[in-house]
């Protein structure tokens, strides 16, 4: 006899990866909207691409951490594909394929899933959707600032101010003057910045021994944390001289000032952000005191493009993660509520007025009203009762007596109050 016990189904999602129940599908939303409005007011273009993408593009940029977080396999053709951890590779694939035909500076935005097999701590998961923004063709700092301007305003748009978050910058160009002045060879320095990033992370003892582990000298280590520990860019400059990293963030932040949202950005020495394909410019979006996860990163990648087999195209971006930010909104509690989200529910007394409910329901949502046409037939109390719970603003209530003269029974349910009113009337007071 064949077996017909079966084991029961794990109900539970994916371990790092997240459900949305509709009160959260209007909370992502609600965020979405305003990145993609804001991204539009700038002048973006969105784009989007597949998920999944051959291996060897995430790879290609090896020793990088993401590079042991991806979600690989071969597929029946044998390829080895993985699912995205970051969108900036596709977007270097995109604008290679069509690099000859595009019209630069190309200014393109991106709200994609993506995926990391890492360990999960509050405000990281296996899956996030991050909103990309990318300047791709202005090698001017003016790029820099209106990428700045961008992430700032779509801050306030979500109700946050410069008493809420920092962007603390740096620039990849002024890390490098420093490990050159203590030493370390050109060919060393992208992978002590890969340990530089985790400084943040990591007690003294342990930051030292993981740079010593790439061939640097105590010495050497201590001469770094000295650089490390200057508070400003004034300080720096009298420590090591003014350099090009040095002069051109004193011009992305002056910009930044006149476009009016100066009280921001904040100056540090320690920002790194890990990858390697960063060139000048970089920064991370955090609260005041830095006790969240980077909110927001980016900076400028003018070589990314050639480590593809393209020619170096200057770009400027950022990844803007969904998870803290929803995180931090909720701590400062500036989260929306979403009250009356239906301006309306028509409500059958019994089986003979559905064909009417259904019939006035569809003439409000001609009128673009947002309708909930409940042929429930449950008592009008338990009926109510539920156009409470989805914040319904308007009951519409349909009775034979009122129907034979053309009328329905129409009550706030704010205030409770009632009245009655033709079906002709109802249908043109709703503009």
């Amino acid at each position: 006899m064949p077996n017909t016990e079966y084991h029961p189904i794990d109900l539970q999602s994916v371990k790092g990866t997240r459900d949305f129940y509709p009160e959260q599908m209007k909370i992502r939303n609600w965020l979405f909207t305003i990145w993609r409005n804001t991204a539009l007011q700038f002048g973006f273009e969105e784009y989007d691409a597949c998920v999944l993408e051959h291996a060897e593009l995430y790879t290609r940029k090896a020793g990088d951490e993401i590079t042991e977080q991806l979600y690989s396999f071969h597929d029946k053709g044998g390829r080895l594909l993985s699912l995205r951890p970051e969108m900036t590779p596709s977007l270097a694939r995109m604008v290679l394929q069509r690099q000859k035909a595009l019209s630069f500076p190309l200014k393109w935005f991106s709200i994609p899933q993506c995926f990391r097999y890492e360990r999960m701590t509050r405000g990281r998961r296996r899956e996030h959707f991050q909103w990309n923004a990318d300047i791709i063709g202005q090698p001017a700092e003016v790029a820099e600032a209106e990428i700045f301007s961008l992430l700032l305003m779509s801050c306030e748009n979500m109700g946050l101010t410069s008493r809420d978050i920092r962007v603390f910058v740096n620039d990849r160009r002024i890390l490098n003057a420093i490990l050159s002045r203590i030493n370390v060879p050109d060919q060393q320095q992208n992978q002590v910045m890969i340990v530089m990033d985790k400084r943040d992370k990591l007690p003294a003892d342990a930051f030292a021994e993981m740079l010593q582990q790439q061939q640097m000298t105590a010495a050497q280590v201590e001469q770094l944390n000295d650089f490390l520990s200057c508070q400003s860019m004034e300080e720096l400059a009298v420590e090591m001289g003014d350099s090009t990293g040095l002069t051109s963030l004193r011009q992305v932040m002056e910009m930044v000032a006149k476009s009016g949202f100066g009280d921001y950005l904040q100056f540090d020495v320690s920002i790194v952000r890990g990858l390697s394909y960063y060139t000048g410019t970089v920064f991370e979006m955090n609260v005041m005191d830095k006790s969240q996860r980077a909110i927001c990163g980016g900076g400028r990648y003018d070589s990314l493009l050639s480590t593809y087999g393209g020619d170096s195209v200057p770009a400027v971006g950022f990844g803007f993660g969904d998870v803290v930010i929803l995180d931090v909104l909720s701590d400062l509690k500036k989260l929306p509520s979403f009250d009356n989200q239906l301006e309306y529910m028509v409500i059958p007394f019994s089986s003979e007025e559905i064909g009417m409910a259904v019939s006035i329901s569809n003439q409000l949502r001609h009128k673009g009203k947002s309708v909930e046409c409940d042929c429930s037939l449950k008592k009008v109390k338990k009926a109510l009762q539920r156009a409470d719970e989805l914040k319904v603003q308007t009951v519409v209530l349909l009775f034979p007596d009122e129907l034979a003269v053309g009328e329905v029974v129409l009550r706030d349910m704010k205030t409770r109050q009632q009245e009655n009113m033709t079906i002709t009337r109802l249908i043109e007071n709703a503009i």
